[in-house]
């Protein structure tokens, strides 16, 4: 097993919500971690009719003066547990750390969430500094870092079987889409704009699909944690931007199964994505497991001069254009010079499939296989 990022820094009497996508490890982090807890799985049947019935019992199911942490894993199962969550951390001061897979069950019924009474946190797919000398850019582009499809001998049945049981357990059994096969087509168009400005009439049109329903998808797929929106970077805009959203998927190796290769497809069409999106995993890893309170974005101007991500904080403004190739020509620089004249204090930074490390200008030219090593210290 890797060992992972994520630190809990919870004060005296805090809560926790340790949110993540299926299979990026919470619960077996928690059961690592953390020692002489009391755990209760919602997913397990017995737990999960008891409580539903009744969310009262919670109570009697924890021992009186239980000090240590009372985990309830995949607490969106039952929202309403929420509310007697609230009124035995008040009562008993007792600590939770409630899991999820999904907020859309407590986002859509505006159950409690504690009054800020509970620290969040979020689990992501594996990164390069935890798997260390194991990691491989090509199994990283084509499977993906969710620790099972890491260590599988069979990594991409796993994928299948992984995005299948979401189909069957997240969206068929909350009735989340009118018809699982629809919400099947959906996904695999949406496959399609992975790493791209969301154009929701033409993802309606090429699934047959009404364009509020397509809207409507994409959300559930947020909420359900296996997708993110980036919307784009206008502070102090100075030149016409557009405003519409970029798409991902969260897991590289979630696109790459989800998305389909025709014979005439070149690898190319998939993997320059895969590598923007294989980054962007890290940066949001990183971002949350070391709180460096970025708000990341992209850029890009009405007449398509782009850059892939902006990162916006305290700690100030940085800005990354990802390319797979490992020749970079002039053109490449183009967005970020424009994004330089437009914000002079950002460092910049492109990265590529090539060997040397240089700079152009003020823009730091980073080889991908060396980017790994850098990117915390980059940040």
């Amino acid at each position: 097993m890797y060992s992972r990022l994520l630190k809990l820094y919870p004060h005296a009497h805090e809560s926790v919500f340790l949110f993540g996508p299926r299979g990026t490890g919470k619960t077996r982090w928690i059961k690592t971690h953390l020692q002489n807890i009391l755990y209760l799985d919602l997913l397990y049947t017995e737990t999960y009719i008891d409580l539903l019935a009744n969310p009262s019992r919670l109570e009697k199911m924890i021992p009186r003066g239980f000090k240590n942490w009372i985990v309830i894993d995949e607490v969106q199962k039952i929202p309403e547990l929420l509310n007697e969550v609230h009124r035995l951390i008040e009562t008993y001061h007792y600590k939770f750390i409630l899991t999820g897979s999904s907020a859309r069950s407590l986002k859509r019924k505006g159950v409690n969430l504690l009054a800020g009474r509970a620290l969040r946190y979020t689990m992501h797919p594996l990164t390069f500094a935890e798997i260390g000398k194991d990691f491989s850019l090509s199994k990283a582009l084509e499977h993906g870092l969710l620790p099972k499809a890491v260590t599988a001998s069979d990594p991409h049945h796993y994928l299948e079987s992984y995005i299948t049981t979401y189909l069957r357990e997240e969206v068929l059994q909350e009735g989340l889409a009118r018809s699982i096969g629809e919400f099947a087509r959906f996904l695999e168009t949406a496959s399609f704009s992975q790493g791209s400005v969301i154009n929701y009439a033409e993802i309606a049109r090429e699934a047959s699909i009404e364009r509020k329903t397509v809207s409507n998808y994409f959300d559930i797929l947020e909420d359900l944690l296996i997708s993110f929106r980036l919307y784009p970077f206008t502070k102090r805009a100075k030149r016409r931007l557009i405003q519409s959203p970029k798409f991902y998927y969260f897991d590289t190796g979630v696109f790459k199964t989800l998305r389909p290769m025709g014979v005439l497809d070149s690898p190319e069409e998939a993997e320059g994505p895969g590598l923007e999106t294989l980054f962007l995993q890290h940066l949001r890893a990183y971002n949350d497991y070391f709180r460096l309170g970025y708000k990341i974005y992209y850029w890009r101007t009405s007449n398509q001069v782009e850059v892939d991500c902006v990162l916006y904080g305290k700690k100030g403004l940085l800005a990354f254009e990802v390319k797979r190739k490992s020749n970079i020509s002039h053109s490449d620089f183009s967005g970020l010079k424009a994004f330089m004249k437009d914000y002079p204090i950002a460092k910049c930074y492109l990265i590529y499939g090539g060997n040397t490390q240089e700079h152009e200008g003020d823009i730091d030219i980073i080889p991908i296989d060396k980017m790994w090593e850098l990117l915390r210290e980059i940040l």
